[in-house]
């Protein structure tokens, strides 16, 4: 029996459908590190993603793939060596997911909270000004 999944179905609203795709704990937090970072190894993802198990890591990155937005990518070498990058249609979802990682630290600082790994609010915003600059010549 084939799992339903990623709308075989017509959501009720746009919001719906995105966060269908969006929605897991740690999805935002990948395309987050795939913006920050570039590709990554799958090892190089699970370092940043400190609490999460192995299993889980693998069935955020297949759904994302599933998804299309992002691109996984094997090479025949042994011991395997896969890469995860963003697709194109990853890439448009730059923009939300800066701003929900300033939003996210602007929270914390007004409660008086910091993250377990020290960030640097600076170093964010200005990657998030340079990927608007970016996004303004590309129109």
């Amino acid at each position: 029996m084939k799992k339903l999944r990623n709308y075989d179905s017509a959501p009720g609203c746009s919001m719906e459908a995105a966060l269908h795709i969006l929605g897991g704990k740690w999805k935002g937090v990948i395309l987050f590190h795939l913006f920050k970072d570039g590709t990554l190894r799958f090892s190089e993802l699970q370092r940043h993603l400190v609490s999460i198990n192995q299993r889980l890591l693998t069935k955020q990155l297949r759904e994302l793939e599933e998804d299309g937005l992002v691109i996984r990518h094997v090479y025949p070498v042994v011991p395997p060596k896969v890469e995860y990058s963003l697709s194109d249609e990853g890439k448009e979802l730059q923009h939300l997911i800066m701003e929900l990682s300033l939003w996210g630290r602007k929270w914390l600082e007004r409660r008086g909270m910091k993250t377990a790994i020290d960030e640097d609010l600076d170093a964010l915003k200005e990657m998030f000004a340079k990927t608007e600059a970016l996004d303004e010549l590309g129109e």
